[in-house]
């Protein structure tokens, strides 16, 4: 008997370790339905990009135009896209990195982990996720040049723009970086690290870039407005996975996200109907979309961390604050950001970031602020985010725009602007009318 114990003491002590790493297998198992929910959540976000911007811009440019803000959106995202998997997850979400970039142990999404720290989904479907992310951002820009930018220039720009710009911003303030460590910032789904790179990007592209062919004095009207509504309609619904997304689950969170995000989208558009009613005597399409899509901006850094009551707030000043912002950028500064990406997606995003630190407090419905945080330190801890995040991409912004124009001029000749893109960039038309 004692020989039979001690056989059997000898198995157990054997078979101990296998049995702990069986366990901790078993724990770093996903849950079906919170990888379910992101990866439907990342097909949403990529209808925003196609087809939702496309025809939210496309709409708003002229008719000989139209098909190149298509062609422009499309390479952009499937440039950016392509670079994620060689290098962008890595510099921005990579173990072993520091404050400032990631590692470079997930370069080709190599050495990608069972399930994503802090999640319960894979990681594979965490770099999906935040691909379509990195697909949409460069394409916002496309809005400050349309109608005037040279094609190759604009992909070689995204492209560099996404591994110099966006990645290491992704990093700081989602991937554990400096912002989010050292600061406390706080960006629930990209008002800073979607919204204030595009939007201050943009505004130094379209400075650099120089004005269409005829402005300001020339009207220049969107030739299609029902296609910006439909587009305005596609990035509605898609923002529900951008935002509901960032949950990175699909619960109480998520649902929450979701509402805000539709909320705030609700009252920005009647607001922006509102004042332009009394500005310009009738409510028009392209502002109800606009306004829409400046609510939707605002509310994404905070969608999940605020109340539905604030979530109406930061609608209401989404419009009160992005309406004038376009005429100041257009009408005292003359500067051609032709579709707004400043003044709405840049504005809104950083008035957004914001009026977080505000919202956050829990007798405002709030989630309550971390340890150590007030309303004056959060606060503090967002103006830090949003000012760095927005001197590193004019800058970065500016010197790549630059260097890339040494190989490839910033815009097309004055001929093929006035014949119109869609002809002298890519040897087609949008509609033929015979």
């Amino acid at each position: 008997m004692r020989k039979f114990a001690a056989l059997g003491a000898a198995a157990v002590a054997l078979l101990t370790p296998f049995a702990a790493l069986a366990q901790e297998a078993a724990d770093d198992v996903s849950d079906t339905g919170d990888t379910a929910w992101i990866m439907i959540s990342a097909a949403l976000v990529l209808l925003m990009t196609m087809p939702g911007l496309t025809l939210f811009y496309g709409g708003l440019v002229r008719a000989k135009n139209f098909l190149s803000v298509l062609v422009q959106v499309g390479a952009i995202a499937a440039v950016a896209s392509l670079l994620w998997v060689v290098a962008g997850y890595s510099i921005a979400f990579g173990p072993a990195g520091n404050g400032w970039l990631g590692g470079f142990d997930n370069v080709m999404l190599g050495n990608l982990g069972n399930v994503r720290v802090d999640t319960l989904v894979p990681e594979s479907a965490f770099a999906l996720f935040q691909m379509t992310f990195a697909a949409i951002t460069p394409a916002l820009m496309v809005g400050a040049w349309v109608d005037r930018a040279r094609f190759g220039w604009t992909v070689a720009f995204c492209a560099l723009w996404s591994l110099l710009v966006y990645a290491p911003v992704a990093h700081w303030v989602w991937g554990g970086g400096w912002l989010a460590s050292a600061m406390g910032t706080l960006d629930f789904a990209g008002g800073i690290v979607v919204h204030t790179t595009a939007g201050v990007s943009a505004l130094i592209a379209a400075l650099l870039i120089g004005k269409r062919q005829g402005y300001p004095k020339t009207l220049m009207l969107p030739h299609a407005p029902s296609l910006t509504m439909a587009g305005a309609a596609l990035l509605w619904v898609g923002w529900f996975g951008f935002n509901g997304g960032s949950a990175l689950a699909a619960n109480d969170d998520a649902a929450s996200a979701i509402i805000n995000t539709h909320v705030a989208a609700c009252m920005a558009a009647m607001v922006w109907l509102g004042i332009e009613r009394f500005t310009v005597g009738k409510p028009t399409s392209v502002g109800f979309a606009t306004g829409a899509v400046a609510g939707l901006a605002t509310v994404t850094p905070a969608a999940g961390f605020i109340s539905p009551g604030a979530a109406i707030v930061f609608g209401a000043l989404s419009a009160a604050v992005c309406y004038p912002m376009i005429q100041l950028i257009k009408q005292r500064l003359k500067i051609d950001d032709s579709l707004d990406v400043f003044a709405v997606h840049g504005v809104g995003g950083i008035t957004g970031s914001l009026l977080l630190a505000v919202f956050l407090s829990p007798t405002l419905g709030g989630t309550g602020y971390g340890e150590g945080k007030t309303m004056l330190s959060q606060f503090a801890a967002q103006a830090v985010g949003v000012g760095a995040v927005a001197i590193w991409s004019a800058v970065a912004s500016a010197v790549i725009a630059v260097l890339v124009s040494l190989l490839f001029p910033m815009r097309v000749s004055e001929d093929d602007e006035r014949e119109g893109l869609d002809l002298s960039s890519h040897g087609e038309r949008a509609w033929e009318f015979d």
